[in-house]
Formats: C-alpha cells, structure tokens, sequence
C-alpha cells in the first residue's frame, strides 16, 4: 500500500478538525467532571479537567426523587408509543397520497403544504385540545403528533421511486391497497422508516413544552421537564430541611444542575451511536431518490 503523503493542506484540515471536536466535546466533558466534585469545593473555581474533591452526593440527590423515575416511565412510553403510531399513520398516509388513482390528490397535497408554514396559533390549538379531552391525558403526547407533513413528503418521494410494476402485479395476483402496503411497500421502504423513525424517538425524548402546557399532573411528567425542574429548583433543593447537613455541604446549586444534564443527555448519547448507520443511510437514500 502506498504511503500517504502528508502535504500542508492535510495538516492544516486535521488540526481544524481536532480543535473543532475538541470544542464540541469539552463543554459536555465540563459538566460531567463538574457532577463529580463537591458543590462547596467546585465554587472556589479552577476545575477543568479532573474533579478535585469527588463526590456522588450531587447525582444521590438528583436519583432519590421519585419524580425522576416516574419520569423516566413517561418518556420511555411516550418515545415507544408515539414514535410507532407516528410512522405507521404517516406512512399510510403518504402510500396514500403516492397513488396517482387517489380522487383529489393534488387539493389534498397543496392543503398539507398550507400547515407546513401557517399555524392557528397555541391558543387555538390549546382549545382544539381541550374540546378533544386531551388535557391532562397521556394522548395528548401521542395523539397530536401522529401525522407530520415533513415526514410524509419524506415518504411520499420514496414510494413514487418504488416502480409501478410491483404494485400492478401484486393487484395482479388479488392482493388490495393494505396488504400491498404492508408486504411490498413497507419492507422495501425500511431505510426511511428508519430514519423517520429516529426523528420521531428524539422529538419524543427531549419534548417538554408540550407537558408544561398541556399537562398538570405529576404522574404525567416525562424526564425532561423533571430534569428542567430540578435545574430551577437547585437553590432550594441544595439548602432543603429534607437533605442531611452532611450532604449538603458537598452539593450546591452550580453541580446540581450539571448532575441533572448529565442524566438527561446518558439515554440519547447511549442509543444514537446504534441507530446512526441507519440515520444516515435513510437520510441519504431519501435525497437521492427525493
């Protein structure tokens, strides 16, 4: 094998690109080094790479509310369920729409395209809500995002790839619109799913603003507007009658809240490694047919 050559140019672009990840990845090697060090020792400044006085008393606050685990059931159902209906209902609809025999086809796609840039507003939506009992209902995560126009173009130019003639032969043969879209349509288009797939589970993870409008119950909170809580509420928690003494004069407000972002970012750092082959696999097949 020849030997690479190692000119100016090569130099330069990897040394950029090593600062560049290095930039990325020190903020979040930051906060985690943060977690571990006692919240009175991190206030005299001058952590940066190890803790100097380590300590797990800020992630032993953090993990003994309840409200985190209850949390933490709430994202992984909402993730799992409306990450499922969302991507079977979008993809039936965009089988749906591929179809050059659908009467009204092209009023019904210019009428998707009209809600992709104009909104009623939250306050209308928030009464749409309402008048459909969906406050303060576990629905309410799943229900209102069980369609999106975005995801269903992204389907929509795939299936028109799919050629003509699979369909034909398959109405051929007797089968009708859902079994060939469950058996033909849905295997070949498992790159998209994929992808769409992915977009959905992470949308559902990292949603908040929807509980904090929507919802009012504890039981319905999801991690992340516990986690968004539990940083607000750092200067209370660290200086609480509930915490032992002994504790906190190893917490404070600062090492709380980078205890609480380490816990919320675990899940997704975990997962995305795996599913990213597909991510980019589906990405890059959907704009190459697209």
């Amino acid at each position: 094998m020849a030997r690479k050559k190692w000119d100016w140019f090569t130099v330069v672009n990897y040394t950029l690109l090593g600062l560049f990840c290095l930039i990325t990845i020190y903020p979040l090697y930051f906060v985690l080094v943060g977690s571990f060090n006692e919240g009175n020792d991190y206030m005299r400044g001058g952590i940066y790479f190890f803790p100097r006085a380590f300590s797990l008393a800020n992630y032993s606050v953090v993990l003994e509310d309840d409200r985190l685990y209850n949390g933490f059931t709430v994202s992984i159902l909402r993730t799992v369920v409306g990450t499922v209906t969302s991507v079977l209902f979008t993809a039936m609809v965009s089988y749906a729409m591929s179809r050059r025999n659908l009467i009204g086809r092209s009023p019904y796609y210019w009428i998707h395209l009209f809600t992709l840039f104009f909104g009623g507003g939250l306050i209308p939506y928030f009464l749409v809500l309402k008048n459909l009992h969906l406050i303060n209902s576990f629905w309410v995560y799943v229900i209102p995002t069980m369609f999106s126009v975005f995801n269903m173009i992204s389907f929509n130019s795939f299936f028109r790839e799919i050629p003509e003639e699979i369909h034909e032969s398959a109405t051929v043969d007797g089968a009708g619109d859902f079994r060939i879209f469950v058996s033909l349509f849905i295997p070949l288009s498992a790159p998209v799913l994929a992808t769409v797939a992915l977009w959905n589970a992470v949308g559902h993870w990292n949603s908040f603003f929807d509980a904090m409008i929507f919802t009012t119950k504890q039981n319905l909170m999801p991690l992340q507007l516990f986690l968004m809580k539990m940083i607000r509420e750092a200067d209370v928690i660290s200086n609480s009658q509930y915490v032992p003494p002994q504790v906190q004069k190893k917490i404070s407000v600062q090492t709380i809240r980078m205890a609480a972002i380490v816990i919320s970012t675990i899940p997704i750092l975990v997962v995305y490694p795996f599913l990213q082959r597909f991510f980019v696999t589906g990405f890059m097949v959907g704009s190459l047919k697209g």
